[in-house]
């Protein structure tokens, strides 16, 4: 029926193709189906090349409806979203290009004009990579780009975008929420309704900017005052736990079956864009059948990585003699408490909180050196990565972007469930969780004692301060190590810090203002336009404002 393969691909697969892409678009159809048909149609495609007369016809150079390159910014690894995104723009007749990660603005620029890009996305997961790819829209602008920027990944937002991208690039820039969003944006800024839509968009973000304007002019307590009102404990009377040893021990390949009983599905599912508490997620009325199938394969392929060990999972943790002291943590190297091995400086509410509550400080979970009182702190850094990349390439050369996908799914899971697996452990080993019976629900409920804060997140922003974390725990013996960005390597790694305090809980430090900045700043040996520049979405003023002198 068919006079050239380049027929087929654009009669047929396309055709087919365009229905997956319209099922999804109308919500018919959910990502794991989009994924797996995207699958079929590489492996048609494949099929087809020996066929070709000229390779450069089958990229679709001349039958695709745009060209869109993607990356993930430099200092940042991960990229399950960049990928979902990519699959979901293929297949929709778009030509992907992805650099994949850690790539620096130059390459990813030099890349656009050399592949004449009619789009350009750019994704991260760490709080860093926000203000890379601010440094990119600006060299877009230095160097006359005028082709619109995609701006995706977990920590991004429209607000973001809009504050902080937007008006460094004259071009149209858009914040992507997920692959869903992704077809109907590029085809608006590649088709005719690109100034239509870039002005909605433009206005869209200039009453963001107002709104945020006007938020970031709510008053703040003095830094002085917010200290004053800190979390406050009758230390003479507050029992401390001390853990059976001092200093850090080592795990090595530990069993992923153990492992596998402590995942938390649900945001497995959130990762495929299918929304909903787990196992509840199975039966729902409209996507529990996606859901199901999905869960299927997803064991399948968990068990064949168990059975094979296609993954590694190491890990270190320790307990280390700590106490207060405003608001640093003193890390000593043993009982004696007199060598400190570090100071982990942390910061604190200073937004006005409601009924009297506190302001509060991760300091303020460990016992204040002036009150005499012993206490002590834990860390944990652990991967489920090793080896995940071998296995997600054995895929992608299967044109398996399905279980590409998934690898780096159930990686990422695993790492989670082994940071909650370690955290039961060491409660045992810190003693107040030796008499714990919690059931998997129990745990994700965090029905216990203590929490495990991570840095880069809410309660302690500033990823700069993992590199101490990753040095007392010598995490590069069990395989972790940190970008420049501070992003951990293998992307699916957790870190953290423990806390025994039974008032311990998660919080979000929030706006600050210059006072503790510049305070915070001394007590790490940073400059303080350092400072600003790995807290910028903290920061309640603007840096490149003069700061006010009290009269």
């Amino acid at each position: 029926q068919y006079e050239e393969p380049l027929h087929i691909i654009e009669g047929p697969l396309m055709d087919g193709m365009k229905v997956v892409g319209d099922l999804f678009g109308a919500g018919k159809m959910f990502l794991p189906q989009v994924v797996k048909s995207a699958r079929a149609m590489k492996r048609a495609v494949a099929y087809l090349l020996p066929y070709m007369e000229e390779r450069k016809r089958l990229t679709g150079a001349a039958s695709a409806q745009g060209r869109v390159l993607m990356a993930t910014v430099k200092g940042d690894v991960h990229d399950i979203g960049k990928n979902i995104v990519g699959v979901v723009l293929g297949c929709n007749n778009y030509e992907v290009i992805d650099l994949g990660v850690m790539v620096p603005a130059a390459k990813i620029l030099d890349a656009a004009v050399e592949h004449q890009a009619d789009i350009i996305g750019l994704s991260g997961l760490i709080t860093p990579s926000l203000d890379e790819m601010a440094f990119v829209a600006r060299e877009m602008e230095r160097r006359g780009f005028t082709t619109p920027l995609l701006i995706g990944g977990a920590t991004t937002s429209r607000q973001h975008t809009a504050v902080k991208i937007a008006h460094e690039y004259s071009g149209p820039v858009t914040h992507v929420l997920d692959a869903s969003r992704a077809v109907d944006v590029v085809s608006s800024l590649i088709g005719g309704r690109r100034e239509q839509f870039d002005a909605a968009n433009r206005a869209a973000q200039a009453e963001i900017r107002e709104s945020y304007a006007t938020r970031r002019q709510k008053p703040l307590l003095t830094y002085a005052q917010a200290q004053a009102n800190r979390l406050t404990t009758d230390w003479d009377n507050h029992v401390i736990a001390s853990p059976w040893f001092v200093g850090r021990r080592y795990l090595d390949a530990v069993p992923l079956a153990d492992l596998a009983r402590y995942i938390d599905w649900t945001f497995f599912f959130s990762a495929w864009q299918l929304k909903g508490r787990f196992p509840a997620i199975l039966e729902h009325p409209q996507y529990g059948a996606a859901a199901r199938e999905l869960y299927e394969n997803a064991q399948a392929l968990l068990q064949r990585i168990v059975d094979g060990k296609l993954l590694t999972a190491n890990g270190t943790y320790g307990f280390w003699p700590a106490n207060s002291e405003a608001d640093d943590i003193v890390v000593y190297q043993d009982d004696e408490r007199r060598t400190e091995l570090v100071r982990l400086p942390m910061l604190r509410q200073q937004e006005i909180i409601a009924d009297g509550r506190p302001n509060r400080s991760l300091a303020d979970f460990i016992a204040p050196r002036d009150s005499g009182v012993p206490d002590y702190i834990g860390m944990f850094a652990v991967t489920a990565g090793l080896g995940a990349d071998d296995l997600v390439q054995a895929f992608e050369r299967d044109l398996d972007d399905y279980n590409a996908i998934m690898v780096k799914a159930l990686a990422d899971r695993l790492a989670e469930a082994f940071a909650e697996y370690l955290h039961a452990q060491a409660r045992k080993d810190w003693g107040y969780g030796r008499s714990e019976q919690l059931t998997p629900e129990d745990l994700v409920a965090e029905k216990y004692r203590g929490i495990r804060p991570a840095y880069g997140y809410p309660a302690c922003p500033d990823h700069t301060e993992k590199g101490k974390l990753f040095e007392l725990l010598d995490a590069g013996r069990q395989g972790l190590v940190l970008t420049e960005s501070f992003a951990m390597l293998p992307a699916a790694s957790v870190s953290g810090l423990y806390f025994s305090h039974p008032e311990a809980k998660y919080f979000n430090v929030g706006r600050i203002g210059r006072d503790q900045l510049e305070s915070y700043a001394s007590r790490k040996g940073m400059s303080v336009e350092d400072t600003e520049r790995w807290l910028a979405p903290n920061l309640a003023y603007d840096p490149a404002a003069a700061p006010v002198t009290p009269l």
